[in-house]
């Protein structure tokens, strides 16, 4: 059985011209006729080309594989007991899921306080991220978790200025960054900056760390969406100019004046803005970090994709060797921008088996005393089961569970319903919950309560959604730890969950069901009156 879904998919709008009879292994129609349009992605390749290597609409959605990986989180299942109590007192009345604490502290020295265990790792410059910005900042703030500004936000702002190769001013950060600390709560979660090639040769992290007092920044080897730099869209002439001109790879070069002349024309609607890749060495990388604090930099972050296993070790050592406060490791199958998607489906190693690499390379310098970074989780957690068995999976190094196509999608169905309120128009489906923001939002009514009637008047829609969504998933989160007796997130283990299949076992070193708490079953059943 074919794992991966060929030649057709709903993401680069194809599509088989027979639905019944399809090649399993080329995924062509099993007869290809003469005559055809050319629906399917071969077809549109004849006469858009590259076009058809991206997602569509491009800018207005995110994507994720539709592999069907061998291994992933289903694969594992919760373990719940029915003694003890870890965290907390053994008391029926006290052991209660409202009493699990989901607040976490990363980072060294006196750390980065969280409400909850959640990190969004990097929503960018592209446009779906900037259109939902202001739900997103202004949620993850309510909720106390970490919220990261991707890569290229300063270069691809058409405002911002630069004095000798170095930004000075750029409005959109300066936005996004502004808009997460006016919402801070008790000093709860934080804003990180990212930065890739281009952001790092422009200085951007320097000038968010000096200028908008952000105090966490992140290094960005990768994502598990892709192993090339990011990429956007652009529809203007020159703004193509100007983001090449500031050293970004631009196709087709919109300073060709052929190129000019057929984009005049109509012959082409989109150039693509390509960012770089990476050379990382140890020295480059400890010399980065040194500059970083120099700069005034708290708490410095790495963010590594699904790269080869040799990649992953690279991460783990260097995150070591820096003493850095957090390492994201982001596994293949999930995503939010705009990557290529072929190699979004077909790249890289899936999640369950690269975060099981992980923990061998942790538990390595662990047992040579060396110091071992918080990690964070990324790639395809959405709810929260899955966040339960990566933080198991991970555990005890794994601290955090990175989220972002979730989240937005929370922030974007939010931001609707805003929308859909002021006209009046909300769908019978959620009209049956009511007609005001404070009736469909479950959360409202205690925001309301905790922000005071004025302030909860200038919450976003968006940050409603992005916040309810995260009270859906702690809640959940403190329902399943209840079961595993696990008052605290702390205290779960490797232990609080085993392997369905004995590949899943093979691959994770998590026990297989049937092999778990062997010893003591026998003990149990020896055990005399």
């Amino acid at each position: 059985m074919s794992l991966s879904k060929l030649n057709a998919s709903a993401a680069t709008l194809s599509k088989n011209r027979t639905q019944d009879s399809i090649s399993p292994f080329s995924g062509m129609c099993v007869t290809c006729v003469d005559g055809c349009i050319g629906m399917c992605e071969i077809g549109k390749s004849a006469y858009r080309g590259h076009e058809t290597l991206y997602p569509q609409p491009f800018g207005a959605i995110t994507t994720a594989s539709e592999k069907n990986y061998p291994v992933d989180y289903s694969h594992f299942t919760i373990m719940g007991t029915a003694v003890g109590a870890a965290g907390i007192e053994a008391s029926s009345d006290l052991a209660i899921f409202p009493n699990v604490n989901l607040e976490r502290k990363i980072g060294r020295g006196e750390g980065i306080k969280l409400k909850l265990p959640f990190v969004i790792p990097g929503l960018g410059s592209t446009d779906v991220a900037k259109n939902n910005w202001e739900g997103l900042a202004v949620g993850s703030a309510l909720a106390g978790t970490l919220l990261t500004v991707g890569e290229n936000v300063g270069g691809m702002d058409e405002e911002a200025a630069f004095k000798n190769g170095r930004i000075v001013h750029t409005a959109d950060l300066a936005r996004r960054v502004k808009l997460f600390k006016e919402w801070q709560q008790d000093g709860y979660g934080a804003i990180v900056v990212q930065a890739n090639i281009e952001d790092t040769r422009l200085g951007v992290q320097e000038y968010a760390v000096s200028k908008l007092g952000v105090e966490a920044v992140e290094i960005k080897w990768g994502q598990g969406a892709k192993d090339i730099g990011g990429e956007v869209k652009i529809t203007n002439l020159e703004k193509a100019q100007l983001l090449k001109a500031r050293g970004y790879i631009v196709l087709p070069d919109p300073e060709k004046p052929s190129v000019i002349s057929a984009f005049r024309k109509g012959a082409f609607k989109e150039f693509e803005r390509h960012s770089r890749v990476g050379m990382v060495s140890l020295e480059s990388f400890l010399q980065r970090v040194k500059e970083l604090r120099q700069a005034g930099a708290k708490y410095i972050f790495l963010k590594t994709g699904s790269y080869r296993p040799a990649d992953l070790a690279r991460a783990v050592k260097f995150a070591s060797l820096a003493k850095l406060d957090l390492l994201t490791v982001d596994g293949s199958g999930g995503g939010t921008g705009m990557s290529p998607w072929r190699m979004m489906n077909e790249w890289g190693i899936p999640s369950v088996e690269l975060h099981s690499l992980l923990h061998e390379c942790c538990s390595k310098l662990a047992a040579k005393g060396e110091y071992v970074p918080d990690i964070a989780l990324a790639g395809g957690f959405i709810l929260e089961d899955q966040i339960f068995k990566g933080l198991a999976l991970g555990a005890p190094y794994v601290k955090l569970i990175g989220m972002a196509r979730a989240p937005l999608a929370a922030a974007m169905v939010g931001k609707t319903l805003g929308r859909h309120l002021e006209k009046d128009k909300l769908p019978v489906y959620v009209q049956r919950f009511g007609n005001s923001l404070e009736e469909v939002f479950v959360t409202a009514a205690e925001l309301k309560e905790r922000l005071g009637h004025d302030v909860f008047q200038q919450v976003p829609p968006g940050a409603l959604g992005l916040y309810t969504y995260y009270e859906r998933l702690a809640q959940g989160l403190q329902q399943l730890m209840c079961g595993s007796r696990k008052f605290a997130l702390e205290y779960i283990s490797r232990g609080d969950i085993a392997a369905l299949t004995r590949e899943a076992a093979d691959i994770s070193g998590i026990s297989f069901t049937m092999d778990a708490d062997r010893e003591e079953v026998e003990e149990i059943l020896n055990i005399r009156a």
